[in-house]
């Protein structure tokens, strides 16, 4: 392991229930190093948008032990903000509406609060409009209010245009592929392979199906089950989970 990764050691996280803490991860290891791209593959309520959250600094979830560090800095104990500004970015599952704030001014709010300086004003406007035309969005988009009335797919869309513009070192993308119909996952993928081409970026993409890896070619593979990653692989990995599912470790871990 380099010093300039994105490390998971042993981490365990409980989830806030109404009856108590609830352990979800149990010890997850796992690195990704810039250039790569490592996809996590499991059943539904196997944690895998737990660990998404959990690296990303959602209240809702308590590290109880383990450590995260990006580059060498532990994000443990690091608000949400601070992580972001580390260089991390999550592409939500579920992107939430914020009504009364347009696309653009959240952008340049989120590009400024990262930066630490306001881009300029013309030369930003052009990258805004070059970044949405590349996910098939109009200039019009930029005026909308952030996921009001949104479509699924201009929803998963938008996040890629975030990914874009605020080019973190490491994108975490959780079910990006869910709800897309085929031309909007071509469109979003080829959003997150021109991200990933830049060599000297991290990607850890969660989702169900291999569909979004025919798209998405992954460095590694890893099937995630009751809080843990139980297998890993290279690309042919998710293939032969298309033939033959989870079953056999998800019996094998009861």
């Amino acid at each position: 392991m380099t010093n300039r990764s994105l490390a998971i050691r042993d981490l365990h996280v409980d989830v806030a229930t109404e009856t108590g803490p609830k352990p979800i991860l149990k010890g997850v290891n796992l690195t990704v190093n810039p250039g790569e791209v490592h996809a996590i593959m499991g059943p539904n309520g196997s944690g895998k948008s737990t660990l998404a959250y959990s690296l990303a600094g959602h209240p809702k979830y308590t590290i109880t032990s383990g450590s995260v560090t990006l580059d060498g800095t532990e994000l443990t104990g690091l608000s949400v903000d601070a992580r972001a500004k580390a260089g991390l970015f999550l592409a939500m599952q579920y992107p939430v509406e914020v009504p009364g704030v347009s696309v653009s001014n959240f952008l340049r709010t989120a590009k400024t609060a990262i930066d630490g300086a306001a881009p300029p004003l013309r030369a930003w406007v052009k990258k805004v409009n070059e970044a949405l035309a590349g996910m098939q969005l109009d200039d019009e988009f930029a005026a909308r209010s952030v996921n009001e009335g949104f479509s699924g797919g201009e929803k998963k869309r938008n996040e890629i245009v975030q990914l874009e513009l605020l080019n973190p070192r490491y994108a975490i993308l959780d079910e990006t592929d869910s709800g897309l119909d085929i031309d909007a996952l071509r469109i979003v993928s080829e959003g997150v392979n021109r991200y990933a081409a830049q060599g000297d970026r991290g990607v850890l993409l969660i989702t169900h199906y291999t569909r979004i890896l025919r798209y998405i070619r992954p460095d590694f593979v890893h099937v995630f089950v009751d809080g843990h990653i139980v297998e890993e692989g290279g690309p042919e990995l998710a293939e032969s989970l298309e033939e033959t599912g989870y079953e056999r470790w998800v019996r094998a871990d009861n």
